[in-house]
């Protein structure tokens, strides 16, 4: 799990790149964490999944309603 502490509860966007760039540097999957707070941040991290994003830690966006959870896994 990596988390961006300056993003985590803020509901400002993940910070794609840097998480990807983790996954270019070890050999396990990752899991993003702070900032996801829209359907369009899981999608960034989803178009990373051949860089090592296996996941996302959507906390916060589902308890105030800006994610959806169904549309979030399809």
């Amino acid at each position: 799990v990596y988390t961006n502490i300056s993003r985590d509860g803020m509901m400002q966007g993940v910070n794609t790149e840097a998480t990807a760039a983790l996954g270019d540097a070890v050999s396990i999957p990752i899991i993003a964490s702070g900032g996801v707070s829209t359907l369009a941040d899981i999608q960034s991290l989803g178009q990373q999944i051949h860089r090592g994003i296996s996941g996302a830690i959507v906390g916060r966006a589902l308890y105030e309603g800006s994610v959806n959870l169904s549309e979030a896994q399809q």
